[in-house]
This record gives structure tokens, C-alpha cells and sequence, in this order.
């Protein structure tokens, strides 16, 4: 099991957002959960990456995380490289497994061409490209990603699902979160948040 969530509970002032969450993830699948906006998708995937905590209930999660944010955590001034030097260092990485998952995924993702360039002169479908790369270079045991069919461009999100069979091969765990989801087939298990409730 590389994540469980059991009656998470989550309130702002008199509103409750979050009424008793709970589920589980296997090691090497790919969930989705799905729902509305101001269904509790924001507060959930908060708590889920640990920037948030719930008022009640258990979150259990065995291993390391990697988080894909809807808008990319990027610097416009730092080129491709400088970005994987910087994250290499945040995450702790030995500068041989640091150059040698940035040129795997430079490949997978194919934008090696851009990786002296500067982040503002590149297009929006490259920055998520890299931003998607930044939560894989420490390579996680789970990869949460909030709203990415928002950012991706079509050859992204191919490569995207390539990326999926390796990784759960390797038995890393794929979570989506987002009001839409598309290839329902591609994930071992979908849910639905309405109203601050998991079904």
C-alpha cells in the first residue's frame, strides 16, 4: 500500500470541505480522482502533498512523493539545466544520479534541444514538459499530478502515458487529480469528489 487516507475531515471556519475522506492506493497503479470545482479537489491535493493538514483522520503514505502543480514551479530567468541543478540540490540528489536521470528524461520528454535556453523563451507546452520532469527527478514512489491535461500539449501528454508504463513497471504510483478525465481505460481505479465526499 503506498498511500491510505481514512475519514479525513477538513473545515474553514464553519464550512466543511472535506466530510470523511477516505481511500487507498496500490504500489504501480494509476488512480484519478475526479470532480468540480469547489468539490474539495484544492484541499485535498494540499493535504495530500503536505502543504495543508486535515483537522481529523490518517494519512499514510509510504514513500517518496513527487508533486506536478497545475501551474509549473519554474524561475523565467534559469535555463532547463540550471532548473535540474537547482531541484538536484533541493531533493539531495549525488551529482552522477542527478545528470544521469536529467538526460533520461530530457529523452523520454524529448526537449534536450532547450536545456541552455531561459524559461521565458520557451513555449507553454515545454515549461510543462519540465514540470513534469522536476517531479520525476528524484524518481518518486508516487507522482501526484493536479489538472495536468490543463498544461499539456498533445505531445506531452503522449509521452506522458508512455512515461506511465515504466513507471509502473518499476512499481512508482500515479495519482490524477482533476475535474475532467480522459482515457478512462488507462487508470486501475477512479473516483468522484462531490461535495467534499469520495465515492
Amino acid at each position: 500500500m503506498i498511500l491510505k487516507a481514512e475519514n479525513m475531515i477538513k473545515s474553514f471556519g464553519k464550512k466543511m470541505v472535506l466530510k470523511g475522506v477516505s481511500f487507498s492506493m496500490e504500489e504501480g497503479t494509476i488512480n484519478g480522482i475526479a470532480g468540480e470545482n469547489g468539490s474539495g479537489k484544492s484541499t485535498l491535493l494540499k493535504i495530500l502533498v503536505g502543504l495543508w493538514k486535515a483537522d481529523k483522520g490518517n494519512l499514510q503514505i509510504n514513500g517518496k512523493i513527487g508533486y506536478c502543480p497545475q501551474d509549473p514551479l519554474i524561475f523565467p530567468q534559469l535555463t532547463v539545466d540550471e532548473h535540474f541543478q537547482y531541484f538536484a540540490a533541493a531533493y539531495g540528489l549525488t551529482r552522477h544520479h542527478f545528470q544521469e536521470r536529467r538526460e533520461l528524461l530530457l529523452e523520454e520528454l524529448n526537449f534536450g534541444q532547450y536545456r541552455k535556453e531561459k524559461v521565458c523563451t520557451l513555449s507553454g507546452g515545454t515549461h510543462q514538459k519540465l514540470n513534469l520532469s522536476l517531479a520525476l527527478l528524484h524518481q518518486p514512489d508516487l507522482l501526484i499530478l493536479d489538472e495536468p491535461y490543463n498544461g499539456f500539449d498533445w505531445e506531452t501528454y503522449l509521452c506522458f502515458w508512455d512515461l506511465t508504463v515504466q513507471m509502473k513497471q518499476r512499481g512508482c504510483s500515479i495519482l490524477v487529480v482533476t475535474h475532467l478525465l480522459n482515457d478512462r481505460d488507462r487508470f486501475d481505479k477512479i473516483h468522484n469528489l462531490k461535495d467534499g465526499t469520495l465515492t
